[in-house]
């Protein structure tokens, strides 16, 4: 396995500018995921890294060697994308043993064999190998597409989003057995994805695009807990941030600047209001069997936050909110400490 590093990369396709001076660094054996909405730069960062896109400027390094003009072919690196793209004529054991008769970087039969089972072990589809590829599940072909890419044992693995395809449940599945097999190989993994939960469960570290600038690098928790920005605050968290205009909270102690304020679901509590000054009213209740959602309606705005079984609220009963770690964001959305 081994590290990369990206120097001031930028990259523009016509008048789009995709990715504007980005500058990263992936230690050996790092799992790390790039967390965006659709156009912020994700797969156009794992395009440059395998060569098969050319940056206008900057430099891309892996193990300590200037990359950037090397032929994706040179680079020995693994790439799952989001479709499966398996040959649906092959077996599973010879989709699997596809990259290793490569003439490029081909193996022995004998340690085809070795490998191939021993992948296939890992994802849990060794009773597959003899089937075709078009007999089986969604969630076995993509577990073959990505088996595909751990047979090599690349220096670098990159994933365009490949569990977006999925259900919920094979997606829950194939988190946990990705993970695993990462922690297990020991191997350097670049993921990107707009899914919050795959980067919060899978990442060692997490690094937040928009519009192809990085804003904030971190773990999960760090993002979580310490956004830069109520853009990045919006990105991990579910239900999703509340945001309110200061405004809104006169009593609440808050730095000159600020202009909105951020509240996790976990971060409030509510209790019924005594006398005048209620802050909102509970305008719905949602009992999702491990949580409960209250819903508090603030002026326009709707407020969610958790509660307790038995918490006694009723919907359109007037509450007050008591506010744990609120975050402060200024005109702009950057955060205020």
């Amino acid at each position: 396995m081994a590290e990369f590093r990206f120097d001031e990369v930028s990259k523009r396709f016509g008048a789009i500018q995709a990715l504007s001076g980005l500058s990263l660094h992936v230690g050996d054996g790092e799992f790390l995921v790039l967390l965006g909405p659709t156009g912020a730069g994700k797969t156009t960062t794992l395009r440059l890294l395998a060569g098969l896109e050319k940056p206008d400027s900057g430099r891309v390094w892996i193990g300590g060697e200037d990359i950037t003009e090397e032929p994706p072919a040179a680079r020995d690196l693994a790439f799952v994308f989001q479709q499966y793209s398996l040959y649906p004529h092959l077996s599973v054991f010879d989709n699997l043993a596809f990259p290793l008769r490569s003439p490029a970087r081909r193996v022995p039969e004998p340690q085809i064999e070795v490998r191939v089972r021993e992948v296939a072990r890992l994802l849990h589809i060794e009773e597959k190998l003899s089937s075709r590829a078009t007999q089986l599940s969604g969630g076995q072909m993509q577990r073959v597409a990505i088996g595909r890419a751990l047979v090599r044992t690349p220096q670098i693995y990159l994933m365009d989003e490949p569990l977006s395809s999925l259900d919920a449940k094979l997606r829950g599945e194939l988190r946990v057995e990705l993970k695993r097999i990462q922690q297990e190989l020991g191997a350097t993994m670049l993921y990107v994805t707009h899914d919050q939960t795959e980067a919060m469960t899978l990442a060692t570290r997490v690094g937040v695009l928009d519009h192809g600038r990085l804003v904030q690098l971190g773990t999960p928790r760090e993002i979580y807990e310490d956004p830069v920005s109520t853009y990045v605050a919006t990105r991990l968290g579910s239900p999703v941030i509340n945001l309110l205009p200061r405004s809104l909270l006169p009593a609440l102690a808050a730095p000159a600047q600020c202009a909105t304020v951020g509240v996790r679901t976990e971060h409030a509590r509510v209790r019924p209001a005594n006398g005048g000054g209620a802050l909102g009213r509970v305008t719905r209740i949602e009992n999702l069997g491990d949580q409960i959602h209250l819903h508090v309606g603030i002026a326009e705005h709707d407020f969610v936050t958790l509660a307790q079984d038995g918490h006694g609220l009723a919907g359109g009963e007037a509450v007050d909110i008591e506010f744990v770690r609120p975050l402060f964001f200024d005109a702009a959305g950057a955060r205020l400490q």
